[in-house]
Order: structure tokens, then sequence, then C-alpha cells
């Protein structure tokens, strides 16, 4: 029985990676740094999960080892001015939800699922996101930052999530948008429905049953990209419950990870 939805943020719930490097390049310029991370730069830094390990992995990768060495231990300054140059840019930016997204949430809160969060973002990003977006509120459960070691593709952050809801993962469907993320939710025994984020356009998500351009509207009908028709072009909870059955009937281990 499906019990719980469980969702990514960043380019799950919407496009927030601009919004994201903005910021970045706004802590930079804060910190007296000459750095900055155009769009290419980025998507392929977007490999590498959580903000503080992307900082770690461009100093690794893109300065001499003795450079590298002196900026790491202003890491944690530079991440903390990111942290609060995206909850101040949320503020001002006309960010809207993916399509599919909000009626989603509404129908599975009508019908008592539970509803979760589990991403690498610092919780503060995702605190002001749902803000923004669900103002209402409605998740029961929010597994961010560093509330695991591992993260994506990790499994660790997905489990934690399971646990918190105190629900086994064959009672859950999970909502991603990249291949890190569904990885890290089919470790953790999920069934997974992906949405493609603008901002890894080449990731590679054959990985989850269900693939779609967004979750879809009556009036606006998503795009098939992989897995079987959804009923009128988008995701409705009728249709993800019967979906998540046949997922459960086809592949009975799920949920024993």
């Amino acid at each position: 029985m499906l019990k719980a939805l469980i969702f990514d943020v960043d380019g799950t719930l919407a496009e927030t990676e601009p919004v994201h490097r903005t910021a970045f390049n706004a802590a930079f310029a804060q910190a007296g740094l000459t750095w900055s991370w155009d769009e290419a730069l980025y998507g392929d830094l977007l490999q590498v999960t959580g903000g503080r390990e992307r900082l770690l992995h461009y100093l690794a990768q893109h300065h001499r080892p003795e450079e590298a060495a002196r900026l790491a231990p202003r890491v944690p300054e530079i991440y903390a001015a990111k942290t609060r140059a995206y909850v101040s840019l949320l503020a001002s930016d006309r960010l809207a939800p993916r399509p599919g997204v909000l009626r989603l949430i509404a129908e599975a809160r009508a019908a008592g699922l539970r509803l979760a969060i589990a991403t690498t973002s610092h919780p503060d990003n995702v605190a002001a996101l749902l803000d923004r977006l669900v103002p209402e509120g409605g998740f029961d459960v929010v597994a961010a930052g560093d509330a695991v070691a591992e993260k994506k593709p990790a499994p660790a952050v997905y489990a934690l999530a399971l646990d918190r809801l105190g629900i086994a993962a064959d009672e859950a469907v999970a909502f991603e948008d990249s291949q890190n993320g569904i990885r890290s939710a089919r470790g953790a025994g999920l069934s997974v429905v992906a949405t493609p984020s603008r901002a890894l356009p080449h990731d590679d998500l054959g990985e989850a049953q269900a693939v779609v351009s967004d979750l879809g509207e009556p009036e606006a009908p998503h795009r098939l990209i992989a897995g079987e028709p959804w009923p009128g072009g988008h995701v409705s909870l009728p249709a993800l419950r019967d979906w998540h059955a046949r997922q459960a009937a086809a592949c009975p281990a799920v949920g024993m990870a």
C-alpha cells in the first residue's frame, strides 16, 4: 500500500539551480574571490552532490594544490555566505514550482498520505523554498543537508527519510531529477518517478521506472520519456497508486534493501 511520497528538492520541486549558481557567485564576490561559475561549469559541478562538497571538488580540480590547500579552510565561510545569499534571492525571485508538483502534493495530503523531503541541500535552503512554494506546509519529514554522512548517490538520506516516516521502502515512491538522486532512492529500495531538470539535460535517468518531462496537469499533459503512459498525461494520485502496485508486483524485493 502506498503511504508516502518522498521528494528531492532542487530540480524536482522547482528549477532552483540557476538561483543556487547566482548565490555561489555572490558568495565568491563577498569573499573577495574572482571565481565565477557559468552554466557549463556549474552543470559539471552538479555531478558532485552537496554545496560544501562541490566547493571542495572545485578547489581540487580547478586550482593548484598549494592554492587549494590555502583556500580549503575558507570553504565553510563561503558556503555559509552562499546559503544566506540563496535564501535572500528566493525572497525576490519569481520561482515557480514545476508542473504538477503542487497538485500532486495537494492530492496526497487530502488522501492522508505522508510527505517527505530527501535532499543534500542545506536545511535553510529547503525551508526557504518550501515557505515560498508550499506556504501552508504539509511535509511530515525533512531529511536534508548533513543529516547523513554519505550524500547521494549513497542511499543514506532516503533511508533516513523512511526511518523517520516509520515505513518500509515498498510503501513509498520517490521523485527525482538526477542520476545521483535516482541511484540514492533505488539503493534505499524505492520506486522512482524521474522528471529531468533543465540544469542536468544529459543525465542518464534510465534507472528510474518512470521518466516524464514533468508531473503534468490535466490541461497541460507531460511528455512521456520512458516507462508506461500515465492516464491523461499527468501523474495523478490514483494513477500513482496503480503504478506503485504494479512496481511492487513486478519487483517484490523492493522495500527489502
